[in-house]
């Protein structure tokens, strides 16, 4: 959803998404919420973060709480790591609509949390 959020602030920053542990496949109801944003993130896929451990990068962003205690060493270049703790709506249980709203709850919290550091810390180190 992070990702998401900040291609959806600006088309032309170059990101990726991987994890410590990635699904098989974007949650569907991860891309139902971010649908409700206007936002499509169903033709994405679940990447390792090995996959990126020797690129350079400006940001690293750690999103989940457990991913923060987990993320390995980047080998690469990375200018500013950061971590930005969100509960893993995919660990989340209960009915069906209870769900969903955390989901919703969780990607509001993301978008709040991702335009801020986008406004204050992306554009502004841009300049």
């Amino acid at each position: 959803m992070a990702q998401g959020f900040l291609q959806s602030f600006d088309k032309h920053l170059e990101i990726r998404s991987a994890g410590t542990n990635p699904a098989s496949r974007v949650s569907s109801k991860a891309i139902e919420v971010m649908a409700e944003e206007g936002i499509d993130i169903s033709k994405d896929t679940p990447k390792s973060v090995n996959a990126f451990l020797k690129d350079q990068w400006d940001y690293v962003v750690t999103v989940c709480d457990d991913a923060n205690e987990t993320c390995p060493v980047f080998l690469g270049m990375v200018k500013y790591r950061l971590h930005m703790g969100f509960e893993d709506p995919c660990r989340i249980t209960g009915s069906d609509e209870f769900v969903l709203n955390e989901y919703r709850r969780i990607r509001d919290e993301i978008k709040k949390e991702f335009n801020h550091f986008y406004q204050t810390v992306i554009l502004r180190n841009e300049k």
